[in-house]
């Protein structure tokens, strides 16, 4: 048994209007397929463009590895200059991924190839993040601290991309604490027999190419798995639900602060017992529904 996905619904175009009263109100998800094929970006930026521009910067890199308590809070597992990490995305798969680089802060020129369009939202102007990977590198599925509104360009080759709304998190394994599920679940294949709870999640899926932008309302789940190599650009707007904005908040000045306290407190054991708790408090729910 598949999971529960429907098609996210696809736009070749979309106004200001059209995006806030289909979309955004209701809070749904939509691929643009051809909102920026008037920026200069849509036909420079590839990789080779990108080594060229950006290549001899040094990039954080992460992989797939589990959680381990020595981790800080979105700790790189490795380090490359910009024009190695390039070179190895086109010769072989690779399990590292730059996730959340702030390339467009340092280096100001790619500023010039793209605007911030207007959906009817604010975008937050210093925080257009760059993420690169690898064919079959892949995210855990975990939705991001802020729960923002997320505009997700994508250049160069395929991406999967699988969804969940917040109201799905009593079956996705959420680890406590945290903002990811359990990291050994392949939402690209997933054992359902082994995570039951997962059976009766509801989600939505596509494969997002070059110049196409994916819309992720407030606080939406997301696993992406690269399908060739390539990369993204996120612009995001703080999220305007008050629940979801007060989420925010807790999660960016309390709830980070209190699991980077107990990881030093309770080192590995503290890792375990979340682990623990994502499958005995998502069976319990399940075992109550």
């Amino acid at each position: 048994m598949a999971l529960d996905l429907q098609d996210i619904p696809r736009v070749k175009t979309i106004t200001k209007e059209e995006f806030i009263t289909h979309y955004f109100k209701p809070q749904k998800p939509v691929v643009i397929e051809r909102f920026i094929e008037d920026w200069p970006a849509y036909s420079k930026w590839n990789l080779d463009y990108m080594k060229a521009t950006v290549g001899d910067k040094i990039v954080p890199l992460y992989d797939d590895r589990p959680v381990d308590y020595k981790d800080g809070f979105n700790e790189p597992h490795a380090k490359m200059k910009m024009s190695d990490y390039i070179d190895l995305l086109k010769r072989e798969p690779t399990k590292f991924r730059i996730f959340l680089w702030n390339a467009l802060k340092e280096v100001p020129q790619l500023q010039q190839d793209y605007t911030y369009p207007d959906f009817g939202l604010k975008l937050l102007k210093g925080l257009p993040m760059l993420f690169f990977g690898g064919t079959n590198s892949h995210t855990f599925m975990h939705y991001d601290i802020d729960l923002a509104n997320i505009f997700h360009f994508h250049f160069e080759g395929k991406k999967e991309i699988i969804l969940f709304d917040q109201k799905q998190n009593d079956y996705l394994y959420k680890i406590p604490h945290s903002l990811i599920t359990r990291e050994d679940i392949d939402f690209s294949n997933p054992d359902v027999e082994k995570w039951p709870a997962l059976k009766k999640a509801k989600g939505y899926k596509t494969i997002l190419e070059h110049g196409e932008v994916l819309y992720m309302p407030e606080g939406y789940w997301h696993y992406m798995k690269y399908l060739t190599p390539g990369f993204s650009m996120s612009l995001r707007a703080i999220a305007r639900n008050p629940k979801n904005f007060s989420k925010a908040i807790y999660n960016i000045f309390i709830m980070r602060h209190f699991d980077n306290a107990m990881r030093r407190i309770k080192g590995q054991q503290w890792i375990e017992w979340k682990n623990n708790q994502a499958i005995v408090r998502t069976h319990k729910t399940l075992n109550g529904n």
